[in-house]
């Protein structure tokens, strides 16, 4: 089968969608031994695209792991009118004022729907909303009658990156349509997808590292020894809600004042708060937080197997990709009850939710689970059973490529 894969960016650029289209097209390139190709911007980071952070990356084309990888530049110009534009019709709700979102944000990449056309693919899939690309790649398809797939992972909840009339209508026009939970499928069948062509997929995980590490090291190294420890891994990010912990803490510690609070993640603005908030904290309580910044990626599965615990505190996700980490490595999770979140955690079984933003539930929760360690425990070994049936990553790219497999064959019915 010949793959075409388009994405806003490419390893190494890191980030959840970034991952998971990497994921799926080293597994169809060698497991399948599909010819997969993907085409993408020549960025450093997504941001780039309508902001000066980050950078260009080398235009051009290299083999990653089995995959051709082929770098577009991206246009840039006129950054602040197309800023303005995009606030500017967005208010007074004018017409196309989601075109104009999403001219702002890009990627703006001339002839990529030529490019799209002419690639020969026997099936062209493109992830992830709310970029531009996704609808370079329909109209490319659509031009040269080719199957178009789109792994969308829309985040609900920020109505101003994803709530845009244009990314509904071209999920009506794809062939099929990869939904990260049971709830966006709904969603996106409510805004006009074919029910049959609208698919549960899940996001994927390699569990080995996760069910293998052993958190000792990791509790000698922070001098946690016995300590029931609560691990939040994400970056550190005002959407992340971490705020949130920060103020459910104090309230878990007049419960559980030997209990560890472990904030791991990618530095970013929100650190200077994080730091500020543990050097306000009573001297005994602030040797109880422990901030990693930038941790390396393999120590990732040593640090929640040292967890009891894991919280989740962004009511902002697609799908997130930190649970199914956290359930691999045997430990509960606890996540906002919105969305996405709610549909992906079982309450009970395999985690708890909090209601989003309010820092007593979370509390509250957390309590529950540092109060009874044996249900904790069971939560966590019914995670592990729950990664190992829905979301290994040869499980979900199994099905992402039957899903392949069908819009093209409905593409070559439809043709006769």
């Amino acid at each position: 089968m010949k793959i075409l894969q388009l994405s806003q960016a490419y390893h190494p650029v890191r980030g959840g969608a970034e991952w998971m289209i990497q994921q799926l097209c080293e597994q169809m390139a060698n497991r399948y031994h599909d010819d997969v190709t993907v085409y993408t911007a020549a960025v450093t980071k997504p941001i780039y695209f309508w902001k000066d952070e980050g950078g260009p990356m080398p235009v051009g084309t290299e083999t990653i792991n089995g995959v051709r990888v082929r770098r577009f530049p991206v246009y840039r110009g006129f950054q602040t009118a197309r800023m303005l534009a995009a606030h500017g019709f967005h208010r007074f709700k004018l017409p196309y004022h989601d075109w104009a979102r999403s001219l702002q944000v890009g990627p703006i990449i001339w002839r990529l729907a030529d490019e799209v056309a002419r690639s020969q693919a026997d099936v062209v899939m493109a992830g992830t909303f709310p970029f531009l690309h996704m609808n370079y790649a329909v109209r490319g398809a659509k031009k040269a009658n080719l199957p178009v797939i789109l792994l969308g992972a829309i985040h609900a909840d920020d109505k101003w990156g994803y709530e845009r009339q244009h990314f509904f209508n071209d999920i009506a026009r794809a062939d099929g349509y990869l939904a990260l939970t049971e709830f966006e499928k709904e969603l996106v069948i409510s805004r006009g997808a074919h029910p049959d062509r609208v698919f549960v997929v899940g996001g994927g995980v390699n569990p080995d590292p996760f069910t293998q590490a052993n958190g000792k090291a990791m509790r000698e190294k922070y001098g946690w020894e016995d300590d029931p420890v609560v691990a939040v891994l994400t970056r550190q990010s005002a959407l992340k809600g971490m705020g949130t912990i920060v103020e459910a803490m104090p309230q878990v510690w007049q419960q559980f004042p030997n209990a560890r609070l472990m904030l791991a993640g990618a530095r970013r603005e929100y650190t200077a708060v994080l730091e500020e908030w543990i050097e306000s904290l009573p001297t005994a309580q602030k040797s109880r937080v422990t901030l990693i910044n930038d941790f390396p990626e393999e120590e990732k599965a040593q640090l929640l197997k040292a967890a009891n615990l894991l919280v989740h505190t962004s009511a902002n996700e697609s799908f997130g990709i930190v649970f199914t980490e956290a359930w691999a490595a045997g430990i509960p999770v606890i996540g906002a009850d919105v969305g996405a979140i709610a549909s992906l955690i079982d309450i009970g079984q395999d985690g708890l939710l909090f209601n989003p933003g309010d820092a007593e539930s979370l509390a509250e929760r957390i309590e529950q689970l540092l109060n009874n360690p044996l249900e904790a425990i069971a939560m966590g070994q019914h995670g592990v059973k729950k990664v190992q049936e829905k979301y290994r990553w040869e499980l979900i790219a199994d099905k992402v490529r039957a899903i392949y497999e069908q819009g093209i064959e409905r593409k070559k019915q439809a043709s006769t």
